[in-house]
């Protein structure tokens, strides 16, 4: 079972503290939805940045590849993530004054002497992927049934019932 780490965001960043690891994908419940399979893992890095622009931060960098289901075709097929996050520290009543911050490129998380570190690489992860994931264009397999196979027209069978029903001819 994967170790998890907790964290006191500010004093983290105040004294530019780093954790690395790696994580099963397994060990993400709310990323397994989106999963084809749970196997692999990814790496993160978390950096404290003492103070940018007058506010402590915390830099998420997260490498790997997520194993996603094509919604074209149902296929699984390798996405890779790799991704670098800026994440301001913020008290609670801090937080819907940076939402008006013009900077897009850093988000405002609420700072917490407990901050689950694989709650954030999660969300993080989550955040990044695609909404609908699909294989590039042209990529997809046809994905083969034994209806498919059939050479029986599909509305045949409905045919069949309407016939059992007695709605024939009505």
């Amino acid at each position: 079972m994967f170790a998890r780490h907790f964290i006191d965001s500010l004093d983290f960043a105040h004294h530019g503290r780093e954790l690395r690891g790696l994580v099963p994908l397994a060990e993400m419940p709310r990323l397994q939805g989106l999963l084809a399979t749970p196997e692999g893992e990814i790496s993160y890095f978390v950096r404290g940045l003492p103070e940018k622009d007058g506010k402590p931060m915390l830099e998420v960098t997260v490498d790997g590849l997520c194993h996603l289901c094509c919604q074209r075709c149902l296929n699984g097929f390798s996405y890779p993530v790799k991704l670098v996050s800026h994440l301001q520290l913020a008290q609670a009543s801090e937080l819907d004054e940076f939402s008006i911050d013009e900077n897009d490129e850093v988000d405002s998380i609420a700072a917490n002497k407990r901050l689950d570190v694989l709650n954030m690489i999660e969300e993080e992860i989550l955040l990044s992927l695609p909404f609908a994931p699909k294989h590039p264009l042209g990529a997809c397999q046809p994905v083969v049934t034994e209806l498919s196979q059939s050479d029986t027209h599909p509305f045949a069978v409905l045919e069949g019932l309407k016939s059992l029903s007695g709605l024939k001819n009505k």
